[in-house]
């Protein structure tokens, strides 16, 4: 039985524009003068889907692919992906002939996790292709750069680990004006000079997340790490706009009941919002449960007709209700919660200042319950 076909598939879904993808994919390549592309794809590829997301990004000639967790590594190999996967996250030690078996890349930060990784492959005979970390400012996992210089010298010797890469992440990079960006990138560089002292070949030094893509072209180096901007959103809601990426999600649903209510009239959990004088309710069917953020109950607007109408009460687990004001609806309406409806439109970055968080946060929460619909493949 295929869930997603539209005779079955629940009223409320995302929408995913793989032509907005690839036109984000463009853009960032002009902008960074056709630097080779990390597409990062952690987080079911920021709500968008992983393997569809991937598969299409391997079809677009990314170099790699980045993800977070083995496995997400493994899910991509095992849906057919044969590009390089880069694992991000601190690795345990016993999942390291998991790496190997999968052919995945991954971290090492520290020189323990680098000698264990050099046993274990030497036991097993073979070799494992790494991309060391540096902290230069982050402070979140990393050997320190001003302490790294052994570190790699030790990698470079090892006969069973083969450097393919060195990198750091930058921890203010979405805002332009904030100097620490400058300051992590010469701490990198000054790090990184080792290999010529030591006559090795230098690795893909890789360093430019989404606001260095933007923002800071002293980051670039030999590869970019781009994240939330490949899917048309920017970082913060405040970030300057330097690029016109598009947005590749939308999220929709349809009313599926709606009353007329009398003045007075509470809705919802708590009884936090109470109506004024008579109002048209319209209960869309879609929560917290599927990622839609609590934090939205009274203050989120959704698209409906064409106009923007607010969150009436708290956002339940699998519903929540919108004040349509004095127009009623029919039940099988179409609702808007991200993206365009006529001429209006309610971006990832708004929903990110009404729950007061961060646009990351909105599109990572979006979860399995939510089928994905593709289109301009």
């Amino acid at each position: 039985m295929n869930l997603n076909s539209p005779s079955i598939m629940r009223p409320s879904f995302i929408e995913v524009n793989l032509n907005n993808l690839r036109h984000n994919l463009e853009l960032i390549r002009k902008h960074t003068d056709d630097r080779p592309v990390m597409a990062v794809v952690k987080a079911n590829a920021y709500g968008h889907g992983l393997l569809k997301v991937a598969q299409f990004y391997e079809k677009l000639g990314v170099n790699c692919l980045g993800v977070a967790l083995l496995e997400e590594g493994i899910r991509l190999r095992e849906s057919g992906i044969t590009l390089p996967v880069v694992v991000f996250g601190g690795v345990s030690v016993q999942q390291i002939p998991e790496y190997l078996e999968w052919n995945l890349e991954f971290f090492v930060s520290s020189p323990e996790v680098l000698r264990l990784a050099e046993k274990i492959c030497k036991s097993c005979k073979q070799q494992a292709t790494v991309h060391l970390k540096l902290d230069t400012g982050m402070g979140r996992i990393g050997i320190g750069a001003e302490d790294s210089a052994s570190f790699i010298e030790e990698a470079v010797r090892a006969k069973h680990i083969m450097v393919k890469g060195v990198c750091s992440h930058l921890a203010c990079a979405d805002d332009p004006e904030n100097p620490l960006t400058l300051k992590q990138v010469e701490r990198f560089l000054r790090a990184v000079s080792v290999f010529e002292r030591l006559g090795a070949e230098m690795p893909l030094r890789h360093l430019a997340n989404s606001g260095g893509v933007l923002y800071f072209p002293e980051s670039h180096l030999d590869m970019i790490r781009p994240g939330i901007l490949l899917y048309g959103v920017y970082p913060e809601a405040t970030s300057p706009h330097v690029m016109e990426v598009r947005p590749a999600l939308q999220l929709k649903s349809q009313v599926s009941f709606h009353k007329s209510v009398p003045s007075g009239f509470s809705v919802s959990y708590g009884s936090t919002w109470t109506s004024k004088s008579s109002a048209e309710i319209s209960t869309v069917p879609l929560g917290y449960g599927d990622g839609y953020r609590r934090q939205l109950s009274n203050r989120g607007e959704v698209l409906i007709r064409g106009k923007r109408r607010t969150i009436a009460g708290r956002v339940c687990m699998d519903q929540f209700m919108i004040n349509c004001e004095n127009e009623p609806n029919d039940a099988g309406e179409e609702v808007v919660l991200i993206g365009l409806q006529k001429d209006r439109c309610i971006t990832v970055e708004e929903l990110s200042v009404w729950a007061e968080t961060i646009p990351y946060e909105i599109l990572t929460n979006l979860n399995e319950r939510l089928p994905r619909i593709y289109s301009n493949e």
